[in-house]
């Protein structure tokens, strides 16, 4: 097995949002990030990626870009040896040891599955760039089924559970861009379609405060989504979702949005957990009991000195959590501390809700802080351009509706 040192004595497990803005901040000092993807996805642009708003590739930023002074590993992660200070990875070379100074564990988290009967079956995730650009594709292919069969009201039935930001954002931007898409279909301009949203919680948007959080409903409503909440999904077969309050929907869609739980490898790392699967980690963001380790991000359950609770798994926590620990990494280690500035969600095109600062805004306004603010956080002046660029023609002109579904099944070479 080979072995190396990590780049500046700093390893970081993970290339998400949390881990590789740790490596960017580390500058010159260097590290090496151990990553399956060569790129960091910057999740709240997926649902315009998903409705053709953004090239896809424009919401991803490559690493070695990102952080051009640390080195960069793709491969699995194996195994941790806390006390050889070791890290067995299964790279593209074959297996490697990686020996460390200090350990940033940054491995985010992943879709929480409930057992529900035919969810793993029928359902789709909506967690990374494969799955936005997979629901897209599923979606138009679903216009073009129901062409075919304009009586059959599962083909225009979609149906999203999970209402928090990913969810709702999802669900307005693939509303939007179908609502646009039936110019194209005038078989289907009089067919009824049934957008659904459901969720176990009292309210959609729980995070934001309420006035906020009712205009979202409404502007939903108005667009004709259904609005199911204290209650929760019962099962789908892939033609029919039925919900614990007895609803019945014919839909041949469902995203599954109902939140995340911590990364399950991080069982196989040694490392202190708590009763979710998260990282324990001190105010300096130091994982208990050990001296030599940190742990940030969605997998870690990170205690906010100004709020007195653990962050929720936000990139706005991410970010600043990241912030602190490359403070503390190369000098006195001082407690994490942020309190948010505010809250934002997109609702489609010119829609928006927004809590900034105090001041609560709707509408075009919101949606225009919104993307102000994705933009300043969206690292590298390159990306940020590319973004404008795709963001500026979709002002004037409809939505593009050329479905991709072969890309990454090549047919191949044939005799």
């Amino acid at each position: 097995m080979e072995r190396r040192e990590a780049r500046g004595g700093t390893l970081i497990l993970g290339g998400g949002f949390a881990g590789s803005y740790v490596a960017r901040l580390l500058k010159r000092r260097g590290a090496t990030v151990v990553s399956l993807e060569n790129f960091m996805l910057y999740t709240p642009l997926l649902p315009e990626a998903a409705s053709g708003t953004l090239e896809p590739r424009h919401v991803v930023v490559p690493l070695r870009e990102m952080c051009p002074h640390a080195e960069l590993v793709l491969g699995h992660i194996r195994a941790h040896d806390a006390e050889g200070k070791t890290v067995t990875v299964d790279s593209l070379a074959g297996e490697l040891e990686i020996g460390y100074e200090r350990l940033v564990v940054a491995l985010g988290a992943t879709t929480r599955v409930l057992p529900v009967p035919g969810l793993v079956e029928h359902g789709v995730g909506f967690k990374d760039l494969a799955d936005a650009i997979a629901l897209r594709n599923r979606v138009l292919l679903q216009l073009e089924r129901a062409t075919l069969h304009p009586d059959d009201p599962s083909e225009l039935g979609f149906v999203f559970v999970g209402a928090g930001y990913a969810g709702v954002e999802a669900l307005a931007e693939l509303n939007d861009m179908v609502h646009a898409a039936l110019r194209s279909y005038s078989g289907l301009r009089d067919v009824p379609q049934r957008w659904v949203l459901v969720d176990a919680a009292p309210k959609i948007l729980p995070e934001i405060p309420r006035r906020l959080g009712e205009y979202a409903s409404r502007r939903l409503e108005k667009r004709g989504v259904e609005i199911h909440v204290g209650t929760t999904l019962e099962s789908f077969d892939g033609r029919e979702a039925v919900l614990a309050n007895g609803v019945r929907i014919p839909a041949r869609t469902l995203v599954w949005t109902a939140g995340v739980r911590a990364n399950p490898l991080l069982a196989r790392l040694g490392l202190p957990l708590d009763d979710r699967g998260r990282v324990v980690v001190d105010e300096t963001l130091r994982v208990g009991g050990l001296n030599d380790t940190w742990a940030l991000g969605d997998c870690a359950a990170v205690p906010n000195a100004h709020t007195g609770q653990t962050d929720p798994p936000t990139c706005q926590h991410a970010l600043r959590q990241a912030r602190r620990l490359a403070k503390n990494l190369v000098g006195e280690p001082r407690p994490y501390g942020y309190r948010m500035l505010g809250q934002v969600a997109t609702l489609g095109r010119y829609k928006g809700i927004a809590d900034v600062l105090g001041i609560k805004l709707s509408g075009f306004p919101a949606w225009f802080v919104a993307r102000t603010y994705h933009l300043y956080a969206l690292p590298l002046v390159s990306r940020k351009l590319r973004v404008v660029t795709d963001w500026t023609p979709s002002l004037f002109f409809r939505r593009d509706i050329a479905g991709l579904s072969s890309l990454g099944h090549p047919k191949g070479l044939e005799p």
